[in-house]
C-alpha cells in the first residue's frame, strides 16, 4: 500500500505552463521592435545565469530600459500583453553550484521556476554559440533569441536540447537505484544516461543499464519528462522490468547501485530517519517516479 507516502503534485519542477512563447512575434521584425518599445516590457534580471530573487521569494523583473544595449535580448514570450525579455550578457561568471540553486528553486513559485528553465537555457546556449560551428564566423542572434545566423556563411543554428533518459528498473517488488560520486551523502537516484544518436529511447534506456549495472530489461515504458535547465536537456522517465538482479557496476559510473523494496522506497519518501536512503529532491523527475511507482503497486 501506499498509504503514509506524501505524494507530491502531478509534475515535477520547471513543468508547469509559462509564458506564451509567442512564436508568431519571432518572424515578425516590425512586431518584435514594437514589443520592446511598449512602456510595459519587461527584463528578466539575472546574474549570469542564476536567477536574481525578489523580495517575494519569486523572479525579479524590470524595465526592459535596464537592459544592456550591447547585450542580445531573447523573446522569453509574452505574460497576457506584456512582452518578456532577457539578456545575454557579455560575460557569464562561475554562478552558484547548482545544488545550492536547486535549493532556492524548490520554494519558487511553479510557474517563475518554468520560466527561469527556459531563460536559464536560452541566455547558456546563447553565451556558448557566439561563432558558427561550420565556418567559425561570429554569429547574431535572430528569431527574438530563438536562433543564431552565422554572419559568413549564413548558416541557421537553433537552441538545442538534449534528451536524456532516466529510469527505474523493476525486479521482484524493488527499483534498482545508484549512487554516483558528486551526491550528498546517503543520496540515491534513478539510472540516467543521454540518449546517444541514432538511438530510440527504449535502446538508451536498455543500454544504459547494461552499461552501468550490468542488467538485461524488458517491457520498457515512457512515464514522465522534465526540462532540465543544467544547461539544457529533456529528462525522459521511464520503467522498465529487470530479467535478473545480478548486478555488474561500472565504477566509473556509480560509486553503488542497489535494489530498494518498498518499505525503504516509501520510507524514503517520507524522510523517515530510519530510511535505507536519502531520496532525490522533489523538484526532480526520478522522485516522481519513485512516488509513481508506489502509486502503482497500489
Amino acid at each position: 500500500s501506499g498509504q503514509g507516502c506524501r505524494l507530491m503534485a502531478v509534475d515535477p519542477g520547471f513543468c508547469a505552463p509559462g509564458l506564451d512563447r509567442a512564436d508568431r512575434l519571432r518572424s515578425d521584425p516590425d512586431g518584435l521592435r514594437a514589443a520592446m518599445m511598449r512602456p510595459s516590457a519587461r527584463l528578466l534580471r539575472m546574474n549570469g545565469l542564476d536567477p536574481v530573487i525578489s523580495d517575494h521569494g519569486a523572479l525579479d523583473w524590470g524595465s526592459i530600459a535596464e537592459a544592456d544595449p550591447e547585450c542580445d535580448l531573447i523573446l522569453l514570450g509574452l505574460d497576457g500583453e506584456t512582452s518578456c525579455f532577457a539578456a545575454v550578457p557579455q560575460h557569464i561568471g562561475p554562478g552558484q553550484p547548482v545544488r545550492q540553486l536547486w535549493q532556492g528553486l524548490a520554494s519558487f513559485p511553479e510557474r517563475d521556476a518554468a520560466i527561469y528553465a527556459a531563460a536559464r537555457s536560452l541566455v547558456d546556449w546563447h553565451a556558448r554559440h557566439r561563432f558558427c560551428a561550420r565556418c567559425g564566423g561570429e554569429t547574431r542572434a535572430e528569431k527574438g533569441g530563438w536562433a543564431r545566423r552565422c554572419t559568413a556563411c549564413g548558416t541557421e543554428h537553433f537552441p538545442r536540447t538534449d534528451p536524456v533518459v532516466i529510469m527505474l528498473a523493476e525486479h521482484d517488488g524493488r527499483v534498482l537505484l545508484g549512487r554516483q560520486p558528486q551526491f550528498p551523502a546517503r543520496r540515491l537516484s534513478a539510472l540516467a544516461g543521454f540518449v546517444e544518436p541514432g538511438e530510440t529511447i527504449e535502446g538508451a534506456v536498455a543500454r544504459e543499464l547494461h552499461e552501468e549495472a550490468g542488467i538485461h530489461v524488458r517491457d520498457i515504458r515512457y512515464v514522465k519528462s522534465q526540462p532540465w535547465p543544467f544547461p539544457s536537456s529533456l529528462m525522459i522517465g521511464c520503467f522498465a522490468v529487470a530479467e535478473d538482479d545480478v548486478l555488474t557496476i561500472d565504477e566509473t559510473e556509480l560509486e553503488e547501485a542497489v535494489w530498494i523494496d518498498e518499505d525503504g522506497v516509501r520510507a524514503a519518501l517520507n524522510e523517515a530517519p530510519d530510511a535505507p536512503f536519502i531520496a532525490p529532491p522533489r523538484l526532480a523527475v526520478a522522485h516522481h517516479l519513485l512516488a509513481r511507482w508506489l502509486e502503482e503497486r497500489g
